[in-house]
């Protein structure tokens, strides 16, 4: 496979970490740096992950996945971006950060944006390309976005307060939704 298209792969599956990225940093005033690295590394790692456990189970069970995988991204990430948007609406200034810290929400949301990526690993194996490089190239860029995507979100959170939470929250339904609409028009 070119290394371009892998490049390209890779920022296609990283574009949603970094969207949650930004939209956790959002969260908090502090800990941004830690938060990136935090979902940054789970990220990456799921994203990588989920690749290989896409393209093996692409070998075995092609049929049995990919029926619902979309269904799964768009619930949680419905989910936390409802969640989002009703505490940015509440806007009682309360400005506590909230805890992205927590296994549970590292391991949802890790899964919420490494669906697509277990998808891209069955397709890969159904066309017999090496899986290897791609995996850790989405690994990498996945991590880099993150911390950028947490810096970011940081510093637009001083600005915008509880506005960007709204808007965090939105970008995650908007997100799954895309996830939906594209496997629509797959079909």
């Amino acid at each position: 496979m070119d290394l371009l298209v892998v490049l390209f792969l890779g920022i296609s599956l990283a574009l949603d970490c970094f969207a949650v990225s930004l939209s956790a940093a959002s969260h908090g005033q502090g800990k941004r740096l830690g938060l990136g690295l935090v979902l940054g590394s789970c990220f990456g790692v799921s994203q990588a992950g989920m690749l290989l456990a896409g393209s093996f189970a692409g070998y075995f069970m092609v049929d049995l996945i990919s029926g619902f995988d979309h269904w799964v991204a768009f619930g949680i990430l419905l989910a936390v971006g409802l969640k989002m948007i009703c505490e940015g609406m509440k806007g009682n200034g309360e400005g506590g950060e909230k805890n992205f810290f927590s296994l549970g929400t590292l391991i949802a949301l890790s899964v919420a944006t490494s669906i697509d990526a277990l998808g891209v690993g069955l397709s890969l194996a159904l066309i017999a390309e090496s899986i290897l490089v791609v995996a850790l190239a989405a690994g990498v860029v996945s991590f880099l976005f993150s911390v950028v995507g947490a810096l970011l979100g940081g510093r637009l959170a001083e600005r915008f307060g509880n506005r960007f939470e709204v808007i965090g929250g939105l970008i995650l339904i908007v997100i799954g939704t895309r996830i939906l609409l594209e496997h629509a028009a797959a079909f």
